[in-house]
């Protein structure tokens, strides 16, 4: 197995899902809903995300869409906001979102760097804010290529973000791995032709993500040992 490059997911593999995200919906829908706790119930479910209990629905579109994905779900619900003012105001919460990272990233990214590997991010959060997070965690300048839904590439499950990456590195794609934490991310590695990594620090259990994936592992941490660095 020849790897040159890993092209991460973002959120739910670089940073876990749950401890970021719940925080941002419970922020975004106190707001949109002028703090009205049963409104922001009301909107959370509009999203897949139980208020009360602090969690998102398995199915929920945060988990693996897009912004304008999100936007589309609420707007029905928000008539005295237009659509780029939502997007707005979600790319902002989310550049907001505390970051909790799976692992330690700045020893672990360096260390796949000083084996030579290439890295990239694709994700379908907007491309400011998750450079916003990488930022803020210090591994920014680790990335040769970070795009987003709003990129240009298109999203995922869609090839797009992958295949850019793979051309921008100039590496073939079968030498390069995807890791992710959901369907949409190892979907969109098998439509490029890549290897498929699967992390559990997402929502998505091992048996939604094996018929995807080359191999599942409980973190990115575990990624120097699957290769055998």
């Amino acid at each position: 197995m020849q790897i040159d490059a890993i092209l991460f997911d973002k959120d739910g593999t670089l940073f876990d899902f749950a401890a970021t995200w719940e925080a941002f919906a419970r922020s975004l829908l106190t707001k949109l809903a002028e703090g009205d706790p049963n409104r922001a119930a009301q909107l959370g479910e509009v999203i897949g995300f139980d208020l009360h209990a602090g969690r998102y629905h398995p199915d929920s579109i945060v988990i693996a869409g897009t912004t304008s994905e999100v936007v589309e779900m609420l707007a029905p619900s928000l008539p005295g906001m237009t659509k780029p003012g939502l997007t707005d105001m979600l790319n902002r919460e989310a550049a907001l979102a505390p970051q909790t990272e799976a692992v330690p990233l700045v020893p672990f990214l360096d260390n796949l760097r000083n084996h030579g590997l290439r890295l990239g991010i694709a994700t379908n959060d907007s491309e400011a804010p998750a450079r916003v997070h990488l930022g803020a965690a210090g591994v920014l300048d680790r990335f040769d290529f970070i795009a987003g839904y709003d990129s240009g590439h298109g999203a995922k499950p869609e090839p797009g973000q992958l295949l850019a990456f793979a051309a921008h590195i100039d590496v073939a794609p079968e030498h390069i791995a995807m890791v992710g934490d959901s369907t949409h991310d190892l979907k969109a590695g098998r439509a490029a032709g890549m290897r498929t990594v699967g992390v559990l620090t997402g929502v998505a259990p091992a048996d939604e993500l094996a018929p995807y994936a080359d191999v599942v592992l409980a973190n990115v941490g575990e990624i120097p040992a699957w290769l055998g660095l």
